[in-house]
């Protein structure tokens, strides 16, 4: 069966279930199965009733200001070029606005190898090198594979031995699990996603206007 998972601009042709099935449980083939009629995203009264699962997931990585007024939550995989392309342009948002903070959801749709390096970055926040780890995962460029992931993380300073008994520890796949969860509530299907305060940006990634979203979301605040 192939899944219509995608990187936003263009079908990645990767059949995704049994990989998925394997490592967090044969509940998520429903899942991929459904997302072969991928619907229109979800409006922004469906966001904010998930808003504190959005926001306030404990498990979910955040970078920025962790109190910012303006709250930017990415959904995201490491095999996406999409995502690596538009990665300079959030960091230089976050960098030229100081109270905007940014939620990362590991969302490993792609590849086999897209849920080792979720689990490994989730893993990584126990040694406390989660924003090294990932910022080097989203910059990495060359062959993908799980030896990159791994040589990635012993470059960034990760006890490699520690790094894979955290992998294990079941508040990981739980964590994982969680964001397929609000990806399929929220009607997300796509790598990357992002929701900027209430509101789904729904245009092309490279498109995205950082500021202007920010800016919007700030607006909008009661």
């Amino acid at each position: 069966m192939r899944n219509n998972f995608t990187c936003t601009g263009r079908p990645c042709a990767v059949t995704l279930g049994l990989t998925v099935a394997g490592w967090l449980g044969l509940w998520l083939a429903p899942l991929v199965c459904r997302a072969a009629d991928v619907p229109p995203p979800a409006a922004d009264q469906t966001v904010i009733a998930y808003r504190n699962a959005l926001q306030n997931d404990r498990e979910s990585p955040v970078l920025g200001d962790p109190h910012g007024n303006v709250t930017i939550v990415e959904f995201f995989d490491y095999a996406c070029p999409y995502c690596k392309a538009v990665e300079p342009r959030l960091e230089s948002a976050l960098r030229s606005d100081p109270h905007v903070k940014l939620i990362l959801k590991e969302f490993p749709i792609l590849t086999p190898e897209s849920l080792i390096a979720a689990r490994a970055a989730l893993a990584s926040r126990r040694q406390h090198k989660y924003r090294q780890f990932h910022e080097a995962l989203m910059a990495y460029q060359g062959p993908w594979g799980e030896e990159a992931i791994f040589s990635t993380a012993q470059r960034v300073g990760l006890n490699i031995a520690r790094l894979r008994h955290d992998m294990a520890a079941p508040g990981i796949a739980n964590e994982i699990i969680a964001n397929f969860n609000l990806a399929r509530g929220l009607r997300l299907f796509q790598t990357p996603s992002f929701i900027v305060g209430d509101h789904i940006l729904t245009g092309p990634s490279a498109q995205i206007d950082f500021p202007a979203a920010i800016g919007e979301a700030r607006q909008q605040r009661p």
